[in-house]
């Protein structure tokens, strides 16, 4: 593997999509911080990477907390270098319907989604801008279209989308691109809870999804890793500000 071309911070990326950015992102070249709630979590990933001859270093922070936000962003660019791409892919769902949702609930989603993707932003940019080079890409979801159960999630969902056009506008001047990747069924643990929740199989759930899919099959997390891929080029720096729907078809 080549050395290294940037240093890369993905939240949430123990599991499932984060994990497939990781490793993506890796095999681009780019030194890769491995970074999700508990340190102990990412360290398989993180060894997975220097196993194949890459650089990748686990970080243990809550994306919703300031300090500990400022702390992990600081130490990567001791140990690594400043880092110049991030990837806000962490995220959780707390999925009731509006009536039954408790405040905890809301708050939770819009805590990790939402809060957290600001302080990595807010954290990171100040390094991306003294390179002159940055690029944010921010995990979105089709639920941002709205989707019952989850009043909470797809609200947060939408706001990356404000959020990630508002950082394009604001950051592009200092050669800063922002994106989103919005994905729409991928089989992960987190659609698996959403079966769970729904009181129907893994199998049902996904089946009556591919239905609607035109590829006819549901999405991986590598599907969502190779739209961060591309966000994350040197040569997509004309492209800000964008949504790609990674859902195997049109999305209204």
């Amino acid at each position: 593997m080549s050395t290294p071309q940037r240093v890369a911070i993905v939240t949430g990326a123990a599991r499932g999509i984060g994990e497939a950015v990781a490793h993506r992102l890796a095999t681009d070249g780019h030194a890769v911080v491995v970074l999700d709630l508990l340190e102990k979590d990412c360290a398989r990933v993180a060894d997975a990477i220097s196993a194949a001859g890459g650089v990748a270093l686990a970080v243990g922070a809550d994306v919703s907390d300031e300090a500990a936000v400022e702390a992990a962003v600081s130490e990567v660019a001791d140990r690594l270098g400043p880092p110049t791409i991030l990837v806000n892919n962490a995220g959780i769902i707390r999925d009731n319907l509006l009536f039954k949702m408790s405040v905890s609930d809301w708050d939770q989603v819009m805590g990790v989604h939402l809060r957290g993707s600001f302080l990595m932003s807010r954290a990171a940019q100040k390094f991306m801008v003294e390179a002159g080079f940055g690029r944010i890409v921010n995990v979105s979801s089709s639920s941002a279209l709205g989707n019952r159960g989850q009043a909470n999630y797809a609200a947060a969902k939408a706001g990356i989308q404000g959020f990630t056009k508002t950082l394009a506008l604001e950051l592009g001047r200092f050669g800063i691109t922002t994106n989103s990747v919005a994905p729409g069924f991928i089989e992960s643990d987190m659609t698996r809870a959403t079966a769970e929740r729904l009181g129907v199989s893994f199998e049902e759930f996904r089946d009556t999804l591919v239905s609607n899919i035109p590829v006819g099959r549901p999405g991986a997390p590598e599907d969502v890793a190779a739209a961060v891929s591309f966000f994350a080029r040197e040569d997509a720096g004309f492209v800000s500000g964008q949504v790609l729907y990674v859902a195997g078809g049109p999305l209204n």
